[in-house]
């Protein structure tokens, strides 16, 4: 009995250390997020009434996912001020539904969360400034003049610092966390939208759309180091498994572009119509690219770069993703 109670439990275990993970994925007009399976590319789960959802991010431990809004509503104050507001969405994956909801001034961008999984940043363009989810107030704590038209976050390992980039003011704004205070402003590029860091944080990749590049900037001096020219409109950007191919998609020639950040060398895969976010699934050897104007999740294969599946979705289109172990 011992020995079949040992072999049992080294069965489960295995099943837990190597299970593929769970990609949550917002599905802005559609008013959902679905849950797809890694291993399958198949969907296994949906959450209703997330209304217009654009930025997601997801507790360390996959118990809740904190979803943004891309609409406003106009609500008035005791004071019969009128502001305009979104919410945000506060899901329960393990019990199927939306939690509930945060007040938040001006609709949400993209989102990101802590390591520790206590703060939500959420980038609101039209305001200029990042608001401030504490997770264990449930409420929001702080607001952030980041500059001018931020639009994506992204947070160090450390949890020290966040790092926004401000489209109309063509700047990096760093935060130190513990203090919430704008410590420095890196360079970026023009227009400066999406970013990943570097496999070692040293560095972070950003995309220009309107150039048509990726700029690469120094965490440590502030400055752009390099520039790749990649296509027109050049949207959602991941580091692969690999630790330094970056793919990078072009909404308007229709491509997704594996860029070798070692060697500048540049492989691509068209992709139809205008392909958006993309996430690479880290120990898949996958990519997940979405499309702007059609239902539809690409399976990409990162070190062949052919196309090996099709997530067809229920409406809307796939933003920003997040995927969880």
């Amino acid at each position: 009995m011992k020995h079949y109670i040992s072999i049992t439990f080294l069965f489960v275990l295995s099943q837990v250390l190597y299970a593929d993970p769970t990609v949550y994925i917002p599905l802005g007009t559609g008013n959902q997020v679905i849950a797809v399976d890694a291993e399958t590319d198949t969907i296994t789960a949906s959450y209703s009434n997330v209304i217009n959802a654009h930025g997601l991010v997801a507790t360390p431990d996959g118990e809740y996912l904190i979803a943004g809004s891309l609409k406003e509503d106009a609500v008035k104050s005791e004071q019969s001020n009128v502001t305009t507001n979104s919410n945000l969405f506060i899901i329960h994956p393990g019990h199927g539904h939306v939690m509930s909801t945060i007040p938040v001034s001006g609709w949400s961008h993209h989102q990101a969360i802590t390591p520790d999984g206590k703060y939500v940043l959420s980038t609101h363009a039209m305001r200029g400034n990042v608001s401030v989810l504490d997770l264990e107030e449930n409420k929001i704590t702080k607001i952030i003049n980041s500059g001018k038209v931020p639009n994506y976050t992204l947070i160090s390992r450390d949890g020290t610092k966040a790092y926004v980039s401000n489209t109309g003011d063509n700047s990096i704004s760093e935060i130190d966390i513990h203090s919430w205070n704008v410590t420095r402003k890196l360079e970026s590029g023009p227009g400066p939208e999406h970013m990943s860091f570097s496999k070692d944080e040293q560095e972070i990749f950003v995309t220009n759309p309107r150039a048509g590049k990726v700029a690469v900037v120094s965490v440590a001096t502030g400055k752009l180091i390099n520039q790749y020219s990649i296509g027109k409109a050049v949207h959602g950007l991941d580091i692969g498994d690999d630790g330094k191919t970056l793919y990078v998609s072009s909404k308007k020639e229709n491509k997704l572009v594996a860029l070798d950040t070692i060697t500048g060398m540049k492989r691509e895969l068209a992709l139809s119509p205008a392909p958006y976010h993309l996430n690479t699934i880290k120990g898949t050897g996958k990519v997940y690219v979405s499309s702007r104007k059609k239902p539809i999740i690409w399976v990409v294969d990162q070190e062949s770069m052919k196309k090996i599946g099709e997530i067809i979705l229920p409406a809307g289109e796939g933003h920003q993703m997040v995927v969880v172990d």
